[in-house]
């Protein structure tokens, strides 16, 4: 039994380290390689956009586009940490959002600012985005937000970011004299939402391909406290020393885009199925908004698309590395809880804390703290998650070990290592293995949040089908990871069966 889990030790504590090394030097060769790196936001529009700059940089260099980056807070992390390099982003979210102004500013100002933290902002795009609140065409006769205060009774869905932003609802009601307690939303099922009545205002923006599709009315900002939301693209200030081809082509995109094409782009993905790379390629072309004949994917076209198998890669690289590492550090702490009560408490409740730490709320932190997107904060955060269950189950096993064992080994000479390698770990074992099954187990799932940083796996058409409400991708990423989790609940298992059956009676 001895040799048999020195054996194992030995292969994790190899296997992390040789993790740990690689993670480190493709961190290393990731910030001084000359790729120029391209993200997006996890909306429709983001996502196009950044294809449309992906690609028009790829025909002068190397260009990769991180997609999905989550909300604000996310891809601007990102890009300060120099993870990536460009995103599209609008003047008015710049302003008051990112550089916290409680008013409009001038462009020239803007800059002034964002060069003390080591960003630009240019090359307009050609077309305003605004925020604005729509309401179904059959509700009421409220044309203005003005108006829309003298209605509390009408029940408000609105997007999460937009609820906590600072250009978002806390300063519209505070304008308007808003009293409604509006409920959070993702804004790919807002639209759907509202047609089905369960809510009777959302916040759109005023490119979005569904609002002729739904009959909506765009409530008027009278007091107009929205700003402009013209498209631009933030970006380090090195970007164009960099990268000097790919940004002059990047730089005659500038007015290229005016609101109707970049609508016909949206409604192409969102209302005719096109893929995000697809339509860019398209309009670069010169074929307009959408990419042709469109046609949306069926489930099983989805599910075993060109890329299932690099992104199972993926995930199985999350999971089995963070519960790998969890393993090195929870057994270790499991033991000491086990072993030194006045640690005990404090060691369970410091695991079960981190537990409970939101898991975008942890990468958002995670980002700035380690200067990188992908998979090392992925890994941190699921590292954090499996330790709990390992450093319990870990303490419980040992805990159980009958007492009358330890005095037979204290007899026979055995010493404190001995006797946790030879008596405690081995008749611990069964309970522990427990521990790792159920941290693996919920790796499989909780995995799926690394795409919210550009760390791949399952997850990333999780974040699509949800950006675009499209079911069937939703579905497409979440068949894979239940049947992996399936999997690795039913290898745990036999791994139990057949340690059972090599035990000593």
């Amino acid at each position: 039994m001895r040799t048999r889990l020195d054996a194992a030790l030995r292969r994790l504590a190899a296997f992390a380290l040789a993790a740990a090394t690689t993670l480190g030097s493709v961190s290393a060769v990731g910030a001084a390689d000359d790729v120029l790196r391209v993200g997006s936001k996890r909306f429709t529009e983001s996502y196009i956009l950044g294809e449309v700059l992906t690609q028009t940089a790829a025909r002068h260099g190397k260009a990769e586009h991180r997609q999905g980056l989550g909300n604000t807070a996310i891809v601007l992390a990102a890009l300060q940490a120099g993870s990536i390099d460009v995103y599209p982003e609008y003047l008015g979210t710049i302003d008051l959002e990112i550089l916290k102004n409680d008013r409009p500013t001038s462009l020239a100002e803007m800059r002034a600012a964002l060069a003390r933290i080591g960003l630009g902002v240019g090359v307009p795009l050609g077309f305003n985005n605004t925020y604005a609140l729509a309401m179904r065409g059959d509700t009421l006769s409220v044309a203005t937000l003005s108006e829309l205060a003298a209605h509390p009774e009408l029940r408000l869905g609105l997007s999460h970011e937009f609820l906590g932003r600072a250009d978002g609802w806390p300063g519209l009601a505070r304008r308007y004299g808003l009293a409604q307690q509006p409920r959070g939303l993702d804004h790919g099922i807002a639209y759907e939402a509202l047609a089905q009545r369960q809510v009777d205002v959302i916040d759109i923006y005023a490119t979005d391909a569904k609002i002729r599709q739904y009959g909506l009315r765009v409530l008027a900002d009278d007091l107009h406290y929205f700003p402009r939301y013209d498209a631009v693209l933030l970006y380090r200030l090195d970007a164009p020393r960099r990268f000097p081809a790919a940004w002059r082509a990047i730089g005659q995109l500038e007015g290229r885009i005016p609101a109707k094409a970049m609508i016909a782009m949206n409604a192409a993905v969102e209302l005719e199925g096109e893929s995000f790379a697809g339509v860019a390629a398209n309009w670069l072309a010169g074929g307009g908004g959408g990419a042709g004949a469109g046609h949306r994917s069926a489930l099983m076209a989805k599910l075993f698309d060109g890329k299932l198998w690099q992104l199972t890669r993926e995930h199985l690289t999350l999971v089995l590395l963070s519960v790998a590492l969890a393993c090195l550090a929870g057994i270790p702490l499991g033991v000491l809880a086990a072993f030194a009560p006045r640690l005990r408490q404090p060691v369970l409740a410091l695991t079960g804390v981190l537990q409970t730490v939101p898991s975008l709320a942890l990468l958002a932190m995670l980002i700035p703290l380690l200067g990188t997107i992908g998979t090392l904060p992925a890994l941190v955060a699921l590292f954090v998650y499996a330790l709990l269950p390992i450093v319990r189950n870990t303490c419980t096993g040992i805990l159980q070990v009958p007492p009358g064992l330890r005095m037979a080994a204290l007899a026979l000479g055995l010493g404190r290592r001995d006797r946790l390698l030879h008596v405690d770990l081995p008749l611990a074992l069964p309970v522990i293995l427990a521990g790792v099954k159920t941290a693996a187990v919920m790796s499989v799932g909780t995995a799926t949040i690394a795409a919210f940083i550009g760390a791949g796996g399952y997850g990333e058409r999780i974040t699509i089908g949800l950006a675009l409400n499209d079911n069937d991708m939703l579905l497409a990423g979440a068949i894979p990871a239940a049947l992996l989790a399936l999997l690795t609940q039913g290898a745990f298992e036999l791994l139990e069966t057949l340690l059972a059956r090599r035990r000593p009676l």
